[in-house]
């Protein structure tokens, strides 16, 4: 990518980008990234974040999803598999969530090292946590419902809330974590028991709990239908196309579509 690429990117420069797109200090960001698609940055994962905190400032609010969707029940991996009679000494011995060491799992650099920063927070969830940092952190964070964790007990409720903006940094639709927020909603998600090992009580528990099962299969045509007639901005963060959404707008237009969508094949 580097051939493509006149000069890297700096703080300074990924500072000027964001403020271009539009992103202001005093905004609450929930944020979803590849640092590959930025191109060569000076400091990677570091200077963007940085960047980022520059950007909202003290007064602003920075949020990331900091999933770990391997402290779930091993008959549910697919990617890859284990073998099933390794199933219960998985159950059994698997470390428990803690939200200072619990590594993310598939997010990308940026949210790994996010996670860990100084001043950012992280939520109780042992699969789909959220980490925050900035003026409404422990407002976002704080009880997460381990039941239905993207819904409305969730910190995705919250940023609704705080009409907060969603910032995809190269990323798509499919990325884009509020809008598991519109499924419940529009209850267009199967349930299912799902499990996480977790302290309970001061014990070690393999917890079982309620959970959708979230599907993104939709996300990019909701969000090429909302861009159509909504303020969506979009420019070059770096070498990336990004995109600075309202989240609650999106929300509730994707609310709306997946109820179209359900009622449509009920009829089929």
């Amino acid at each position: 990518m580097i051939h493509n690429q006149l000069k890297p990117n700096t703080i300074d420069s990924l500072s000027a980008d964001f403020k271009m797109l539009g992103v202001k200090e005093g905004m609450t960001l929930i944020v979803h990234s590849s640092l590959k698609s930025l191109g060569w940055t000076c400091g990677g994962a570091v200077a963007v974040i940085e960047a980022l905190m520059n950007t909202v400032g003290e007064s602003g609010t920075i949020v990331m999803p900091t999933q770990s969707a391997d402290l779930s029940d091993p008959s549910y991996w697919e990617n890859p598999p284990v073998p099933e009679e390794w199933w219960e000494t998985i159950r059994r011995e698997m470390p428990v969530y803690n939200p200072r060491t619990t590594p993310t799992y598939g997010m990308g650099k940026i949210v790994e090292c996010f996670r860990s920063y100084e001043g950012v927070i992280r939520s109780n969830h042992p699969t789909t946590s959220f980490a925050a940092w900035g003026q409404n952190k422990e407002h976002i964070v704080s009880e997460h419902s381990l039941a239905f964790s993207l819904g409305e007990a969730s910190p995705l409720q919250k940023l609704y809330d705080l009409e907060a903006f969603i910032l995809l940094l190269g990323v798509g639709y499919d990325s884009n974590t509020s809008l598991h927020l519109a499924e419940a909603y529009a209850d267009s998600c199967y349930t299912y028991q799902q499990f996480s090992p977790i302290v309970e009580n001061g014990v070690r528990v393999w917890k079982e709990y309620e959970e959708f099962m979230y599907n993104v299969e939709n996300f990019n045509d909701i969000g090429q239908e909302f861009e159509r007639n909504n303020n969506v901005a979009i420019g070059q963060v770096g070498m990336a196309t990004c995109r600075l959404i309202p989240q609650r707008p999106l929300v509730d237009f994707a609310t709306k579509w997946l109820i179209n969508e359900k009622n449509r094949t009920s009829k089929l």
